[in-house]
């Protein structure tokens, strides 16, 4: 059994106090009428009264009070087993984190934009499967594909640029840790998603074969660019993450990091999705839940949980029973003087 607001309960520590405040205004009325009148003329004026009935009137009061209380508490008793179909899509996002990615030209910055985006995407699933890939020069499974949407925010979380032991953006080592997720998890006819987020620019070798390959597999591939086309520096923070400054080339000049869309949108184009671009804090990838809804999802198996059941309205019932008892029972009798 279990309470669907347990609090409630503290309230029966009051019955005691009431029945105590009860018995001392009833001893305190006795007390009052020894002071005025002998016993002969207070079993004359009470002689139709009947004290167990005054005891059981105030007896059902407090049990009444009783079930009150405990109904209000909510108990749930038992249980009915329920089996539920989970239906979803399997979607990898592949999250740049190249040190372009801090860059603040989109606020609070471009790396901060997308985890909020993502986190946006998490809330709206139901069912599906998700996992993360985090890249720059090199590609690694930051969160295997899973339903488990609260470890994929921790591991989201705790991801970030300096993680990264080698620079650059190389979106086809991304596209070949895709590959290997999708084929490590059983399809059940689910569709497979891949959405990359990056601010586009493209430091590594060529990846047309391994995108031919993952559209051949059966996966869609949507990209999001985020960052503006004028670009911002890329800022250097300490240990503490305090900002010390900016990167500057060989030559000594800040570097400015833009938003290369052309690359975005071929991969989105050949990947038979499509692309979306965050350019300020308020733009959204709303239209990339839309398409989500027109994929096909698969049955990823059934699942059992326990559903217990209210049963205030039992006690309820009783406790009305007793109240009602409590205030039509007699507390006198009407007995008839012998001749």
């Amino acid at each position: 059994m279990i309470w669907e607001n347990s609090t409630y309960l503290w309230l029966l520590l009051l019955l005691p106090l009431i029945y105590g405040g009860y018995y001392w205004y009833r001893l305190t009325q006795h007390q009052k009428r020894e002071k005025y009148f002998d016993d002969r003329l207070i079993e004359q004026l009470r002689r139709n009264f009947w004290r167990t009935g005054d005891k059981i009137r105030m007896f059902a009061i407090l049990i009444s009070m009783l079930f009150f209380i405990i109904a209000l508490a909510g108990p749930k008793i038992g249980t009915e087993v329920r089996e539920i179909q989970r239906r979803g899509l399997n979607i990898m996002v592949a999250m740049d984190l190249s040190r372009s990615m801090n860059a603040e030209d989109v606020r609070p910055s471009r790396l901060n934009k997308a985890k909020f985006e993502v986190n946006r995407l998490v809330n709206r699933l139901q069912g599906d499967r998700i996992g993360l890939i985090v890249f720059s020069g090199e590609a690694y499974v930051q969160a295997p594909i899973t339903a488990d949407y609260s470890a994929l925010r921790l591991f989201m979380d705790v991801a970030n640029t300096d993680q990264m032991p080698v620079a650059g953006t190389n979106f086809r080592s991304a596209m070949e840790r895709a590959i290997e997720v999708f084929e490590s998890v059983e399809r059940q006819n689910a569709s497979n998603v891949l959405l990359f987020i990056a601010d586009g620019e493209d430091h590594g070798s060529d990846y047309d074969e391994v995108l031919r390959e993952l559209t051949e597999q059966g996966v869609t591939v949507f990209t999001v660019g985020i960052g503006t086309s004028e670009g911002g520096p890329i800022p250097i923070y300490d240990e503490r993450g305090n900002m010390t400054g900016y990167h500057h080339d060989k030559q000594g000049n800040t570097v400015t990091s833009r938003l290369e869309e052309s690359t975005m949108r071929r991969i989105a184009d050949v990947g038979g999705g499509e692309y979306y671009a965050l350019r300020s804090g308020s733009d959204t990838i709303e239209p990339f839940f839309a398409r989500l809804d027109e994929l096909e999802r698969g049955e990823f198996g059934s699942q059992e949980y326990a559903d217990y059941e209210n049963q205030y309205q039992i006690l309820l019932m009783v406790g009305l029973l007793f109240f009602i008892t409590g205030l039509f029972f007699p507390d006198n009798l009407n007995m008839k003087k012998e001749n």
